[in-house]
């Protein structure tokens, strides 16, 4: 039926057909028995995907991204499309109208999109009125934290201090987004000083879990510091990644915003896994760009990530793809011998490790044998390097 519908739905502006959507799930999911058909429809529940992460429990791991709900409209809505948790915003302390339209495209061939949005919402305070009506909600959620345009690079900290105030009883976990292209000199503020800055003055403030969104254009090791930084001083997680401003990945992209979907994948992937490989066993990690299947949602998972969001994949593929994907993850679970998500987690690393103490064991064992027998025999130890202690 969606496939249908989006023959006519990508005859509009993308923008306007994307209002079109938060009408619907705004005013018409909401009511008594569209909520019941849509639930019935939608929600797909299973204890094998319920998981308790920094004392949150997510019903499954397929959240949507930051971006869709950026004024915390759609949230009954939301909750009946089978989500395991949603993130609204980016919020700003101010409101903001955002970058000039059109500001949004689609690329059909590539199921990606190109925005240029610009942190366009209604500013904290009426945003925060909204979630007192609805906090504590069904599912978790979370709140993305932006910079206002106007803001002078040195008022920042202060800027987001003021936004996270107002909204620190009305969520349940916190991202700060320092890795959006479509604010100027935003990602400036990706360095491990500001970082650090960021995550002291939010530990000043909550307990709750507070996250940093991290762009996939850094270099490799600028953003392992950064990374690093931002858990030292009280990071909670890693969401990786941000839409890309690599216009290389997209054939016929315009020269500015940030490009999302199947483009992204690959990106998306590659630099998760370098994130992955430093930090699983670290802090949690969430992984975000490019997943619009249940295959790439559980390889994402064995790489490490406990959550895993979505956008584009749900605007090309409609309202069932978090349904499916939780499906095909049940399937994966049970091909793989799994009774719960957890023990899927991060096993990409635990082969690594157990295939390494192996190799070890394998060339003790060689070299004990090779041995003349007045050399006294080394002691076999399947000891872990720091490295691979790291990769656990």
């Amino acid at each position: 039926m969606y496939q249908n519908f989006k023959q006519l739905l990508f005859k509009l502006d993308a923008e306007k057909a994307h209002n079109l959507a938060e009408l619907f799930l705004r005013k018409i999911a909401p009511l008594p028995l569209v909520q019941d058909f849509l639930a019935w429809q939608f929600v797909h529940y299973d204890k094998r995907l319920t998981n308790t992460l920094d004392s949150l429990c997510f019903p499954n791991p397929v959240g949507i991204s930051a971006g869709f709900d950026k004024n915390a409209t759609m949230l009954k809505g939301l909750s009946t499309l089978g989500f395991g948790f949603i993130e609204v915003g980016t919020i700003t302390q101010a409101p903001q109208s955002g970058n000039p339209k059109p500001r949004l495209f689609r690329f059909p061939q590539a199921h990606s999109l190109q925005n240029m949005m610009g942190f366009n919402n209604a500013g904290v305070s009426k945003i925060a009125k909204r979630l007192q009506q609805c906090y504590p909600f069904s599912i978790p959620i979370g709140v993305n934290i932006g910079k206002n345009k106007i803001i002078a690079q040195s008022d920042s900290l202060q800027n987001y201090e003021n936004t996270l105030k107002e909204l620190v009883n009305l969520a349940d976990y916190f991202v700060f987004n320092v890795s959006s292209p479509n604010t100027p000199q935003l990602r400036d503020l990706q360095n491990k000083s500001f970082v650090a800055s960021l995550f002291k003055m939010a530990r000043q403030h909550t307990q709750k879990p507070v996250f940093l969104k991290i762009s996939p254009d850094m270099h490799t090791d600028d953003m392992l510091e950064v990374i690093e930084s931002a858990i030292k001083h009280g990071c909670s997680g890693i969401i990786a990644t941000n839409t890309s401003i690599d216009y290389s990945l997209l054939q016929g992209a315009k020269d500015q915003g940030g490009i999302s979907g199947e483009a992204l994948k690959q990106r998306s992937r590659e630099v998760f896994a370098s994130i992955a490989k430093e930090f699983f066993g670290k802090t949690l990690l969430i992984s975000a760009g490019g997943i619009d299947n249940a295959n790439e949602a559980y390889e994402r998972i064995k790489m490490g990530a406990s959550l895993v969001q979505i956008y584009t994949g749900l605007i090309y593929q409609g309202p069932s793809l978090p349904k499916r994907i939780n499906e095909g993850i049940i399937e994966n679970l049970e091909a793989d011998g799994f009774h719960h998500i957890s023990e899927a987690i991060g096993t990409n690393h635990t082969k690594k490790s157990k295939h390494n103490d192996e190799v070890k064991v394998a060339q003790a064992s060689e070299s004990q044998a090779t041995q003349s027998p007045k050399t006294k025999r080394p002691k076999i130890t399947t000891k872990r390097t720091k490295a691979n202690e790291a990769d656990t």
